[in-house]
């Protein structure tokens, strides 16, 4: 079998953990002593990096891996705001092909093994000739299938996905199962195994769900809502656990809580904040269990609730939308990990360290 330099890491679907999987094989290939670069090929949400663009997701590298960011070698393509229609309009004016396989070449010869992180979907891309598994076979690359764990919906999604890169007789290097109930990790192991087995192909591992990799932090809400920031606009890294309706607040239930978004219209602050402060009362907690206050409706905030804000430095939110629109649009964010999350990262690397076997990979690995 022929050995493998280069690594394309693709996944069934968006939002299933492909570059948090992408982050933990870098990190862990590196930690071996293997001289390990990276690539986000096509990228969609980028950044300014000068007079160029890059992908979010090769900014996250580089931070973490402590590599200058050259967008023409970790991000030679980006398909921003009407990227694909200008493209059918006029395809010849572009050499996205060309930009991907002269950053290849050069990452080749900078390292001894190149992981390329897939975008989206297998069939992202295919508007402009750049679906994943057309860029993989391009590579020359092995694949790693990311999927969400379970059963018979996961063992559905292989079969479409594998089929695409399959037909481009792409190498299958392995499959990661992501988010696993902890309590059925062995059922999936068993009937999953089963019928790779029977494909030939590598479960390289199961990664658990873990709850603190779905945190969101202050600034993706205060994004996804486009929310006004009044107080304390420097704790927006704050992670947030749950969300508390200030008009739902049920001292009962409220026995053991931290990390929470209080969501309150400006009429029903002041009694929240006093129910609040009942609670960490009758817990003897002195500091407050608020991540962040997302505060509805239009009207003025009272002096000393001003102060009790900036004592406990909590990042305040305005938004014109009810406290029900506000919760709705918060409950359907997608969270990515990313440099402002640096707990995740480290959490990602230790997970994937655990639970993924890269010994067969690394027999294949040139």
């Amino acid at each position: 079998m022929s050995k493998i330099k280069r690594i394309y890491v693709a996944a069934t679907s968006q939002h299933v953990g492909k570059t948090t999987s992408t982050l933990g094989l870098v990190a862990n290939l590196s930690d071996m002593g293997i001289n390990v670069g990276y690539c986000k090929p096509v990228g969609q949400q980028y950044i300014d990096v000068g007079p160029s663009r890059a992908d979010k997701d090769a900014l996250l590298f580089s931070t973490v891996m402590d590599f200058d960011l050259v967008p023409e070698l970790h991000s030679p393509v980006i398909l921003g705001d009407g990227a694909t229609t200008s493209y059918l309009d006029n395809p010849q004016q572009y050499n996205f092909n060309t930009r991907i396989l002269k950053a290849s070449k050069i990452l080749d010869s900078k390292h001894d093994v190149v992981v390329y992180e897939g975008t989206g979907h297998p069939g992202v891309g295919s508007v402009v000739g750049l679906s994943n598994a057309k860029v993989a076979h391009m590579l020359h690359a092995g694949l790693i299938m990311i999927v969400e764990a379970g059963i018979g919906k996961t063992i559905d999604a292989l079969d479409l996905n594998l089929s695409v890169f399959e037909q481009k007789k792409i190498p299958i290097l392995g499959v990661i199962l992501n988010k696993a109930l902890p309590s059925k990790i062995e059922k999936v192991r068993h009937y999953v195994g089963k019928v790779l087995k029977q494909r030939n192909i590598d479960l390289l591992g199961i990664l658990p769900y873990e709850e603190e990799l779905g945190l969101p932090i202050m600034q993706t809400i205060a994004v996804a809502i486009k929310a006004n920031i009044t107080q304390n606009e420097e704790q927006l890294d704050n992670r947030v656990k749950g969300i508390i309706a200030g008009s739902l607040i049920d001292l009962k239930k409220l026995n053991n809580f931290n990390n929470q978004l209080l969501v309150v219209s400006v009429n029903r602050l002041d009694d929240a904040l006093k129910k609040l402060a009942q609670v960490s009362r009758l817990l003897e907690i002195e500091e407050t269990p608020l991540s962040g206050i997302i505060i509805t409706g239009d009207g003025e905030i009272q002096e000393e609730h001003v102060g009790y804000f900036n004592e406990f430095k909590i990042p305040v939110l305005r938004s014109l939308m009810d406290t029900y629109e506000v919760v709705k649009k918060i409950s359907q964010i997608e969270v990515k990990i990313n440099t402002r999350t640096p707990w995740k990262v480290k959490k990602a690397i230790e997970l994937f360290k655990e639970h993924v076997n890269l010994e067969s990979l690394l027999e294949r690995i040139d």
